[in-house]
């Protein structure tokens, strides 16, 4: 299974704030849209990623406070990526080596969305679902009266 599979499933709505947008006003966003991470666009291109991780870190700094802090002095500048034709093996590598949550998917400077952990652990659920479900109909349909191989 590969990236795009993935976002061929989920689909493409992507939610973005620029470098110069306040914190507060990007979590005000991840909030209403009940979402973890923000791709941070500048002059039509990724420049970084937002997430909780990045916003509680801002916080804690900042005594508790967001301030006037902008989104450029807190987000993640070089996030990990990954493209559509990335193995989904590689994948949960990746994030778990890193701590990653969120990638975003990038096809040369072209974003085509962003997947979380969450995607990733849901698409390996339902893949193992399905192949289970095959392996319990492959059993069922087993030819009456045929050896385990065993001789």
């Amino acid at each position: 299974m590969k990236v795009s599979d993935i976002l061929r499933v989920k689909g493409n709505t992507l939610y973005t704030v620029t470098p110069d947008d306040p914190v507060a006003v990007a979590v005000q966003i991840m909030a209403e849209k009940d979402i973890g991470s923000l791709v941070v666009m500048e002059r039509g291109e990724m420049s970084g990623m937002l997430t909780f991780r990045e916003v509680i870190l801002t916080v804690v700094k900042n005594a508790g406070s967001l301030g006037n802090t902008l989104v450029r002095t807190c987000m993640d500048d070089h996030p990990l990526i990954c493209t559509p034709e990335t193995e989904l093996d590689e994948v949960r590598r990746m994030m778990l080596d890193r701590h990653a949550r969120y990638l975003p998917v990038m096809d040369k400077k072209m974003l085509m969305g962003v997947i979380s952990f969450y995607d990733v652990a849901k698409s390996v659920v339902e893949s193992q679902n399905f192949e289970n479900k095959m392996l319990k109909a492959y059993i069922r349909d087993w030819p009456a009266g045929e050896e385990s191989g065993e001789g």
